[in-house]
């Protein structure tokens, strides 16, 4: 079954006083493209925490975010008293003012808050990871329901080019009946005597240069095996990209060997069929 490279997951984990947030978003990317938003206190388990996202989602561009909202009464973030009384005695010297007032433009200033650097204990950066867990699981849920969808839409066109096919088998005898007559008109048009032999033999090398046999078979083969690959375990869209590669090279020989306008209508159709699939295959794993 195929999945989709676009998703979202989320998960929310409350602590005694912290809310954990995890969040993440994916779209469609020839390889793993990731960026990382987190507080900077818990940027040294960012190299874990990427392994464990590229493990679980392989491909994709996929935005991590990991938001902490500190609940508790506690807080980390403490007035820099010393830097700030400088600061209000230096504007003190600039302007005359009154206390509050220098005070509301000192902690403005750089420095004048200083963060006490908390280090991650182990029951919280377990309730992270369980946190990224869940929401990879969200995801990648995300991923097969829309996987769902394009298979669906895959299916189809493969069958009505399939249909498409059939209808070209059911019509090469006549186009090489055409193709023959349109010949002999030509010859006939020259009012010259024709060898008749050399001309048969002429006539058969047109015919098998026309032939379309083996890329009729060739395309059968790719449809089938597109199919087969589209109900496969794994979800390969690059596999399927190479399969949709060898259907629009067995659909273009035979729109160039056509030479007969009612088979070049089906594959115009078929052209059709296979683009709008190449658009959707740019989004699957």
């Amino acid at each position: 079954m195929i999945q989709s490279m676009t998703g979202f997951g989320k998960h929310v984990v409350q602590l005694p006083s912290k809310k954990i947030t995890v969040e993440l978003k994916s779209l469609n990317s020839k390889n793993l493209d990731l960026n990382a938003r987190m507080p900077t206190a818990y940027r040294e388990k960012e190299l874990e925490l990427r392994k464990l996202i590229a493990s679980s989602l392989v491909r994709g561009k996929i935005d991590f975010g990991l938001y902490v909202e500190n609940t508790g009464s506690e807080t980390s973030a403490q007035v820099n008293e010393t830097v700030v009384r400088q600061y209000m005695k230096q504007l003190e010297s600039i302007a005359h003012g009154d206390d509050f007032k220098l005070l509301e433009m000192a902690l403005r200033l750089p420095d004048a808050m200083k963060t006490e650097r908390e280090d991650i204990d182990e029951e919280e950066y377990q309730a992270i990871q369980e946190a990224l867990k869940k929401a990879l699981s969200e995801i990648n849920k995300f991923r097969s329901q829309e996987g769902l969808v394009l298979e669906n839409d895959f299916i189809m066109r493969v069958k009505t080019m399939e249909s498409l096919l059939e209808a070209v088998i059911q019509m090469d005898p006549d186009r090489q009946a055409t193709i023959r007559e349109r010949l002999e008109k030509a010859v006939a048009d020259i009012k010259a005597e024709v060898d008749e032999n050399r001309f048969e033999q002429e006539l058969i090398y047109y015919l098998e240069k026309y032939d379309i046999t083996e890329e009729k078979i060739r395309l059968a083969n790719h449809l089938d095996y597109f199919s087969k690959t589209l109900k496969s375990s794994d979800s390969n869209g690059k596999k399927l990209g190479f399969i949709s590669q060898e259907i629009g090279r067995e659909i273009n020989t035979i729109g160039s060997k056509a030479n007969y306008a009612p088979m070049q209508q089906l594959v115009v159709q078929m052209k059709d069929e296979l683009e709008k699939i190449k658009e959707q295959m740019l989004n699957v794993l």
